[in-house]
């Protein structure tokens, strides 16, 4: 069947645009709620065109059935502040009212299968459902903002006084590269101070310094043991 190959949402939402003309919305349901167990009422002002779709949906699909089984299809958790929540049925007084208003349409009849008892859907029902099922989802709205004109760029005339000015300035010859190299200054050369080379110092002069450095203990000490070695020199010649 068609109605298995359509998204429910999508589905009921066709049922609902459908439902508009066919049954009418209550005064009171603009201030009920749709159970004790919710806190307030729907926020949609047309929740009933919408709880009517489901309905039919749910006679189609669980069919037949009645107004206790439904009451526990809608039910919900309800918050009972320090003590644990608690499921609760939903309101059977809108189940009531939705089944026979569908019921005066022709939509939904009393039928029997079995052993089970309720409400289950007509041929006029069916047609309904496998046309709304085969149609694109209603309530899409398409964007209808105005898209926004582009932006026309408008030049500026630029004043005759600058156009004259360029005019008169001559383009200025492009010299050629080798030229401006030519023309770069040589840069300026810092002048060092000349440095006189050192002169390469004899070995003689080298002793003497480190003589120089060494303290007077240490030279006498190599003088003493420098006398011996030439008086050893003397014996042998």
């Amino acid at each position: 069947m068609a109605m298995y190959d359509i998204k429910t949402m999508e589905l009921v939402e066709n049922l609902a645009e459908a439902l508009k003309g066919v049954i009418k919305q209550p005064e009171w349901t603009l201030f009920v709620k749709t159970s004790h167990g919710k806190e307030r009422p729907p926020m949609d002002d047309d929740w009933w065109y919408l709880r009517s779709a489901s309905v039919l949906k749910n006679v189609a699909f669980l069919g037949p059935i009645g107004v206790s089984k439904l009451r526990t299809k809608y039910g919900t958790r309800k918050n009972r502040g320090h003590q644990p929540d608690k499921f609760v049925k939903g309101s059977g007084k809108i189940i009531r009212d939705i089944l026979q208003q569908l019921e005066k349409a022709g939509l939904v009849k009393q039928g029997k299968k079995g052993a089970h008892k309720g409400r289950i859907l007509t041929p006029q029902g069916q047609s309904l459902i496998d046309k709304c099922s085969f149609t694109k989802k209603i309530t899409k709205k398409e964007d209808t903002k105005p898209k926004k004109k582009e932006e026309t760029k408008t030049e500026k005339p630029k004043p005759a006084e600058q156009s004259e000015s360029k005019e008169e300035k001559p383009k200025e010859e492009e010299k050629p590269k080798e030229s401006i190299k030519e023309e770069k200054k040589p840069e300026e050369k810092e002048i060092k101070p000349e440095i006189p080379d050192k002169k390469e110092e004899t070995k003689e002069q080298l002793e003497e310094k480190k003589t120089e450095s060494k303290p007077a203990e240490e030279v006498k000490s190599e003088e003493i043991k420098k006398e011996p070695i030439k008086e050893q020199k003397t014996e042998k010649q």
